[in-house]
């Protein structure tokens, strides 16, 4: 048995409660899903559950975990510190159920995984590996095992999409229970059997929780027609309200007139009368008033963020090339070993392309080179998000310092209303950026491309850290973006919906890919 009780998570620093009186059971056969938009403490809570040291350096924590009987098993969302730099080697032996696993089991899981039965032998760094292979060799070392209880935050990122495509097997033929963070809408869409959503409302002042055994579609379907009932019930009381408090208005003028127009004593029958009325409108005025404290409430529900990539300026001439190279050997950056031959890339105008193959073929590689490229042109006004954002990231400003080219008052109030935007507090946007989360980072890059007039986006995963609810708005920005996109993606709505081309890098350099053959 699995419990949760009473659970309230409080920020040290700014006192701001994230989640408040939050309880959880997990039966066999649950694949629960967290959602909800950046910082709203889901990675925080899931931390929490494994270990609540590992948020005591930041959270005030209150509630009882009841763990009876069972193993928890918990994929981080990145990769500790600590592990970075050892060998993938040690990073696997340093598990006692690893080493107890046959060589027939660990050829399987390494089949499963799309990686060489090798790979769990290799002298290479942790910290080397590409951002998909780090995040298959946890999983692989966290099934090693045996949990009853997955807690994966993040499982999807960065994994290519036949790796994916197993993880959606993995989770939804778990026999146990699954507790589980994404951003891919396709494999919640697919797993999720029931939906756990964290909200900040009233410019993040007040927290709220909804848990539902439904699927995810489902659930987001109903909350939207239950919202939409509860403010046409809530729009129609308040007309209600308008017609009935002007027929009131109305009624207390005509005594009030009546009062100040006619000659009589209260004590005649007229003044009686009179007096009578204007006691009986006072009375329903009050009665109202009563009635009024429980009239239906506007829905409340937390905004998905907006803002705007590009302008009019950022528009390519159809004719003009953007990339046309060729590279006939693409090795790693130690080039310690050949990822590719006679890759060739040609783009034009303002097409939108990505690029996918399996993990650790090359991708990063590529787009990074490419970016160097890119950047240097004079011609083009070129901006790169890696996958990596602390490689641009400084962590020890604010986002408003980082943002603020200038030091001018007026663009240092501009840069905030961006972040307002962006459903940043002002707390938040004075805390250093370390200690925001990988979404609010990713909005900070976000932000500097927005501001940055660029004509061509080098983007590498760019949905990676976004909300199920937020996505939709972060695609739809960059379909709309009038300028050149160069990206890796695995993203499957994002290459559905954004992307005029998509290219798998092979071995043998890259190849048009069809989408039908992306299981979208």
């Amino acid at each position: 048995m699995f419990q949760i009780k009473n659970v309230t998570l409080t920020h040290k620093k700014d006192l701001r409660t994230i989640l408040q009186d939050f309880s959880l059971v997990l039966n066999y056969g649950d694949r629960a899903v967290m959602i909800g938009e950046e910082g709203n403490g889901k990675s925080s809570l899931m931390k929490w559950i494994y270990d609540p040291g590992l948020v005591d350096d930041y959270l005030e924590c209150k509630g009882d975990k009841i763990v009876s009987g069972e193993k928890l098993g918990y994929l981080p969302q990145e990769l500790p510190e600590g592990e970075k730099e050892k060998t993938v080697c040690e990073y696997f032996c340093e598990s006692a159920d690893f080493l107890d696993r046959t060589p027939k089991e660990l050829a399987k899981m390494a089949l499963d995984c799309n990686v060489e039965p090798e790979f769990f032998y290799r002298e290479q760094k942790m910290k080397t590996l590409s951002g998909g292979e780090r995040v298959k060799a946890q999983m692989m070392r966290v099934l090693c095992e045996a949990p009853t209880i997955l807690l994966l935050d993040e499982p999807s990122n960065d994994i290519d999409i036949e790796t994916l495509e197993w993880m959606e097997k993995l989770i939804g033929n778990w026999p146990y229970a699954v507790l589980f963070i994404s951003h891919d809408e396709t494999l919640i869409e697919r797993t999720a059997n029931r939906v756990i959503h964290f909200e900040q409302l009233r410019r993040k002042t007040v927290c709220r929780h909804t848990v539902a055994n439904v699927p995810y579609r489902q659930y987001v379907e109903e909350r939207l027609h239950s919202f939409e009932k509860q403010e046409q019930i809530a729009l129609g009381e308040r007309r209600e309200k308008k017609i009935r408090d002007e027929k009131i208005r109305k009624m207390e003028q005509s005594v009030n007139a009546q009062l100040s127009n006619a000659n009589f004593n209260f004590h005649d029958s007229i003044g009686r009368l009179l007096k009578k009325k204007m006691k009986n409108v006072k009375s329903m005025e009050h009665r109202f008033e009563r009635e009024d404290a429980n009239m239906t409430e506007m829905p409340e529900q937390e905004e998905a963020i907006f803002f705007k990539l590009g302008d009019k300026d950022s528009v390519i001439p159809s004719g003009k090339w953007v990339v046309q190279c060729e590279i006939p050997v693409l090795k790693t950056a130690d080039e310690s070993r050949v990822l590719a031959e006679n890759v060739e890339l040609k783009l034009r105008g303002s097409e939108k392309i990505a690029i996918i193959g399996n993990n650790g073929c090359g991708k990063t590689t590529l787009l990074a080179k490419l970016a160097e490229e890119l950047l240097g042109r004079p011609d083009l006004r070129a901006q790169y998000m890696p996958q990596d954002y602390e490689k641009l990231l400084d962590l020890d400003v604010t986002p408003v310092d980082y943002l603020d080219t200038t030091g001018d008052k007026e663009e240092r109030t501009r840069i905030r209303t961006y972040l307002g935007a962006l459903k940043y507090t002002a707390n938040e946007m004075d805390h250093p950026i370390r200690e925001l989360s990988g979404g609010q980072k990713a909005k900070v890059l976000l932000l500097k491309l927005s501001m940055s007039g660029a004509n061509v986006l080098i983007l590498d995963e760019p949905t990676r850290n976004f909300s199920p609810l937020s996505g939709p708005v972060i695609r739809r920005m960059l379909k709309d973006f009038p300028g050149a996109i160069i990206s890796v993606s695995h993203d499957r709505k994002y290459l559905a919906e954004v992307c005029d081309r998509i290219l798998r890098l092979t071995p043998e350099g890259l190849q048009e890919e069809q989408t039908v053959s992306l299981s979208l």
